[in-house]
């Protein structure tokens, strides 16, 4: 449930926010995100469906200075970030019954909702640190 995970190169992924209603927390929603993504990987994942991993994020408060253009600020929201095989696999597991049930029952919590598809241009891992001239003599 926690283990790192490999994205294929060619695979589809889908950015989904959706902005938790006031008064809603986190604790609100868990249940029903965990519920939702149980059926999406035991539905469709491997070669069931064209599920390929996922993720959720919490959106933390922080807004990059730096890297923003305009931001005010993103208000208490989670990302559901899944990767696919293909946007029509992923169209797919939402005309699901059980899914769309879990589903709702999550917007239900939410003021607003938006699901962007994507197609992975670039990917890549850090390299390993090189070690500095000299730092073997320092002593530890």
């Amino acid at each position: 449930m926690f283990d790192a995970i490999s994205i294929p190169f060619g695979s589809k992924m889908l950015l989904n926010t959706v902005k938790l209603k006031p008064g809603v927390s986190m604790e609100d929603v868990e249940i029903a995100i965990g519920e939702m993504c149980n059926v999406v990987k035991g539905a469709y994942g491997g070669n069931k469906g064209g599920f390929i991993a996922g993720q959720v994020f919490k959106f933390s408060g922080f807004v990059s200075e730096e890297g923003s253009l305009g931001a005010t600020g993103a208000g208490d929201h989670v990302a559901i970030v899944t990767y696919w095989r293909s946007f029509e696999d992923h169209e797919r597991s939402h005309a699901d019954e059980l899914f769309t049930a879990r589903f709702h029952a999550l917007l239900e919590m939410c003021s607003d909702a938006q699901e962007l598809g994507y197609e992975l241009l670039w990917q890549g891992e850090a390299e390993a640190p090189v070690a500095l001239a000299g730092a073997d003599d320092r002593g530890s």
